[in-house]
């Protein structure tokens, strides 16, 4: 673009139209404009608006700018300088630390006892759990600063517990394991739940048993309760008792089982992608190969330091998550059992699965359901998409005790129209009798 040009030296000088990137510095009038200037700088591309009524002005402002440019320049080469000094100062750091020793911090092997004899603990005549020679309660921190550690202790522990459960269910209770599905293969991996002896026999009343999400297994509401508190707090063991006093059937049911855990095979790592390079091909595979050895063994140190192994889940067929379970216990043994009077109790993501079973069998759950009691429900007749009979035949049938600082069933503010909220009694709700 051609535009009348005053050059610096004389700014009342006027010649030819010029193209600005034909002068080394030069500035010009913008047209229509009496008072703005364009100030370009064609060898370094930089160009600024000046606002002001008179050239002379202008001109000592241009004398000025190509020093303040050149200022400006060394002062971010400085700083860039520095960036990469401090870069290379921490890089340098970071290769004086062993990720090994960072990590592992002295961490002990994740190898733990294998019954409560060998954890030192037992269960008192209260149902409490204690250590046998100090008489304490369960301790987590068993080594400071070891969390992970502490952790995997807990889960240990946990996992002995689940086993112990199952022992009070078969020898205290009486009850019996029913292997899901109920066709299974010896090649399929399988869940069960336990029945009492007359489950599908009594024809009168069956409570069926539906605990929460996590790794609670059949006959427990709350692993923490078991070992923080006692059996009768974190296990369904005092239902099971009283309700088999009462004359019912019992049916517990198992909705986390939901998989059988295997190591998972070894991969063979892939091909990288071609790519235009000049390398041969055999060098780059081989410079490949480094780097991924590199990163995998880099991340491995954050994130597995101990090498555990890695496994992969084989999901149960038809029980592969909490409402798959319900659907498949009710179609094959509640909705076949002998009794009149059904009677649900559901904690938590219990009462979700219990109103997903709502959704897939209304009409069979209406005509065999009396009652159902849940505790801090989990549901929610929005997300799930309850019809409106539902909702009704909620509000009729079903009671929500809730944590709540207010004396026990007191009636509480509803959030849905689907059943009445009451009080538990308690800030934390695990069901209690």
């Amino acid at each position: 673009m051609d535009l009348p040009v005053r050059c610096p030296g004389n700014p009342e000088a006027s010649r030819a139209p010029c193209s600005i990137a034909e002068s080394p510095s030069c500035f010009t009038k913008l047209q229509g404009s009496s008072n703005n200037w364009i100030v370009a700088y064609p060898a370094n591309g930089f160009t600024s608006v000046i606002t002001g009524r008179k050239g002379p002005m202008l001109s000592h402002f241009c004398a000025a700018t190509p020093a303040l440019f050149i200022l400006w320049i060394i002062m971010a080469q400085v700083a860039g300088q520095e960036d990469r000094e401090k870069t290379t100062a921490l890089k340098d750091l970071l290769s004086r630390i062993d990720l090994d020793e960072l990590m592992k911090k002295d961490e002990p092997p994740f190898t733990f006892p294998k019954t409560l004899e060998e954890f030192e603990y037992a269960f008192n005549e209260y149902g409490q759990l204690r250590h046998i020679k100090t008489g304490e309660t369960f301790v987590f921190n068993a080594r400071e600063d070891l969390h992970r550690w502490n952790q995997k202790r807990y889960e240990a522990l946990g996992e002995i517990i689940t086993q112990y459960v199952y022992e009070l269910l078969e020898k205290k209770c009486n009850m019996t394991k029913e292997i899901l599905p109920v066709d299974a293969t010896e090649d399929e991996p399988t869940g069960f739940i336990y029945l009492s002896p007359d489950a599908l026999s009594n024809p009168s009343k069956l409570l069926v048993l539906i605990q929460g999400s996590g790794v609670v297994r059949a006959g427990q509401w709350a692993r923490r309760l078991i070992i923080n508190q006692d059996l009768n707090s974190g296990t369904q063991i005092p239902f099971i008792e009283r309700a088999m006093q009462e004359g019912y059937g019992v049916m517990v049911l198992n909705p986390n089982e939901n998989y059988l855990e295997v190591e998972k095979p070894t991969k063979s790592p892939l091909p990288s992608p071609t790519e235009t390079s000049d390398e041969p091909a055999e060098k780059r595979e081989r410079k490949d190969d480094k780097e991924g050895k590199k990163k995998k063994e880099f991340y491995e140190k954050y994130r597995n330091p101990q090498r555990e192994t890695e496994t992969e889940r084989i999901l149960i067929r038809e029980n592969g998550s909490s409402e798959e379970h319900v659907l498949y216990v009710w179609d094959h043994f509640v909705s076949k059992a002998a009794a009149k009077n059904v009677f649900i109790m559901a904690h938590s993501y219990g009462g979700l699965s219990f109103v997903e079973l709502m959704n897939q069998r209304e009409l069979e759950v209406k005509n065999k359901v009396c009652a159902v009691a849940l505790t801090d429900s989990a549901h929610n007749i929005w997300l799930q998409e309850t019809t409106k009979s539902t909702q009704d035949w909620m509000q009729e049938h079903c009671r929500n005790w809730v944590s709540s600082p207010e004396p026990l069933d007191i009636p509480l503010e509803p959030m849905m129209p689907d059943c009445p909220r009451v009080s538990a009694g308690t800030k934390t709700v695990c069901p209690k009798i």
